[in-house]
C-alpha cells in the first residue's frame, strides 16, 4: 500500500512546481484541521461531552503534545526515512485516531486517542512546513499556505455550531477522519527527502549558535502565547456575554481577517524587511487582547478576534520566512516548526492552570505577556542578519 501511494522514488520532484506547492499546502490545511478550529472543538467538548473547561484544555493540549512530540523526533529523524512513507502513515495514524475518538467519552482515554491522532497530524505538519522553507519564495508560499488553512477554518466556525446541532460530536470527528484520508492521492507529488532541494534565501547567514537558539526560542514563546489564548478563545467570548453563534461568527469573521494578514504577508514578502511587519504584528495581537476582559459583547469581542487574526497570521509567515534565512542549510525550519508546535501543545494546559473559576483574565495576561516576551527575543537575530547583509 505504500509503495501505491508513494508513487515512482525515482521520478525527480522540483518544490517549486505547482502540484508539489498544491500538495505540500493542501496537507499543511489538513495537519492542523482539529488546531484551526480548536475554540470551537473545546466548546464542542464541554458542551457536547459534558467535560469541564480544564478537561477540554488538557485534551485540546494532548492533541498537541502528540504533534510537538512528533515533530521534535523529525527534527533529528526525518533524514533517515523517505517523506511519502511517512506521510502515508502519519495520515493513517491520524485517521485512526479521529475514528476511535469515536467509541470513548472517557476524558483519559479520549485525551489518549487525541494524543494518537496529533502524532500522526505532526507528520503532516512538520514534513509541509519544511517543504515549504525549501522553496525559493518562503514568504510568499508560507503567506499562501497559511491563507488557505484560515480559508479552511472560516468554514470550520461557520459550520460547527450547525454541526455539532444536526451530527454532533461524532459526526464531527467522522469528517475529521474522513478529511486525513483525502490526503493519500497527494503525497506522491511531495519529495522523499530534503537532499537537493534548498532553495537558499538571497540574504540568508549562519547566525552564531546563540542568536540561532534564540530564533528558535522565539518560536516557541510566541506560539505558547498562542497555544494559551487560542483553545479558550470561544469560552471568553461566551463568559464575556455573546452567544454560542455570535461568537462563532465572530470567530468566522476572523478566519477572513486571518486570510487577509496571510494574504498581506504574501503580498509583501520581504519588500519593507522583517522587523517592522513582526513588530507591528506583535503590537496587534497584544493591544486585541486587551479588549477581551470582562464583559465585551458581541461587537467588541469580533473586532478582537479579528485584529487577532490578523495580526497572528501576518506575522507567522514573516516568522517562518525569518528562520529560513537564519541558516543557509535550512535545517533551522525544522527546529523552528518544532518549537512552535511544542508551545502550542504546553499553551492549553498552561491556561487550564491559571484558570480562576471559570474567570479568564489570567489566560489573558499571560497571553499578553508572552507576546511581549516573543517580540524581545526576535529583534537581536533580526538586527543581526540586517547588519550582515548591509555591510
Amino acid at each position: 500500500m505504500f509503495k501505491t501511494i508513494a508513487g515512482d522514488l525515482n521520478l525527480a520532484v522540483d518544490v517549486n512546481a505547482k502540484k508539489t506547492l498544491f500538495a505540500a499546502i493542501f496537507l499543511g490545511v489538513i495537519g492542523p484541521a482539529v488546531f484551526i478550529v480548536q475554540p470551537g472543538f473545546v466548546q464542542g467538548l464541554v458542551g457536547y461531552y459534558g467535560f469541564s473547561e480544564q478537561a477540554a484544555g488538557y485534551i485540546a493540549s494532548a492533541e498537541m503534545w502528540g504533534i510537538a512530540i512528533t515533530t521534535l523526533i523529525l527534527t533529528v529523524m526525518a533524514s533517515r526515512f523517505n517523506w511519502r512513507h511517512l506521510l502515508t502513515g502519519g495520515v493513517l495514524l491520524a485517521a485512526a485516531g479521529n475514528f476511535l475518538s469515536l467509541l470513548t467519552t472517557d476524558v483519559i482515554t479520549f485525551a489518549v486517542l487525541r494524543c494518537i491522532t496529533g502524532i500522526g497530524s505532526g507528520v503532516l505538519i512538520s514534513l509541509t512546513f519544511t517543504v515549504v522553507g525549501l522553496s525559493a519564495n518562503p514568504d510568499r508560499n508560507f503567506g499562501f499556505m497559511i491563507m488557505w488553512i484560515l480559508v479552511y477554518g472560516a468554514i470550520g466556525f461557520v459550520v460547527m455550531p450547525l454541526a455539532f446541532h444536526h451530527v454532533g460530536m461524532e459526526g464531527v470527528l467522522l469528517f475529521f477522519g474522513v478529511f486525513n484520508l483525502g490526503a493519500l492521492p497527494f503525497i506522491r507529488h511531495l519529495p522523499i527527502s530534503e537532499v537537493g532541494h534548498a532553495q537558499v534565501d538571497e540574504q540568508a547567514i549562519n547566525l552564531p549558535p546563540a542568536l540561532k537558539s534564540m530564533a528558535v526560542a522565539t518560536m516557541f514563546v510566541y506560539f505558547l502565547a498562542q497555544g494559551v489564548v487560542w483553545a479558550y478563545l470561544f469560552l471568553i467570548g461566551v463568559s464575556g456575554g455573546g452567544s454560542e453563534q455570535e461568537v462563532s461568527n465572530g470567530l468566522t469573521l476572523s478566519q477572513f481577517l486571518g486570510v487577509a494578514g496571510a494574504f498581506t504577508a504574501a503580498l509583501l514578502g520581504s519588500k519593507l524587511g522583517r522587523i517592522s511587519p513582526l513588530t507591528l504584528g506583535v503590537a496587534g495581537s497584544i493591544i486585541s487582547l486587551t479588549l477581551l476582559f470582562g464583559q465585551m459583547g458581541a461587537v467588541v469581542y469580533a473586532l478582537a478576534v479579528c485584529v487577532f487574526n490578523f495580526a497572528w497570521n501576518m506575522t507567522h509567515p514573516f516568522l517562518l520566512a525569518a528562520l529560513a534565512s537564519f541558516d543557509r542549510s535550512g535545517r533551522i525550519v525544522v527546529h523552528g516548526v518544532a518549537a512552535q508546535m511544542l508551545g502550542l501543545a504546553i499553551g492549553p494546559a498552561l491556561a487550564a492552570s491559571v484558570i480562576a473559576k471559570d474567570e479568564f483574565s489570567n489566560v489573558i495576561w499571560l497571553g499578553m505577556i508572552l507576546f511581549a516576551g516573543a517580540l524581545l527575543l526576535i529583534i537581536p537575530p533580526l538586527l543581526y542578519q540586517h547588519k550582515a547583509v548591509t555591510r
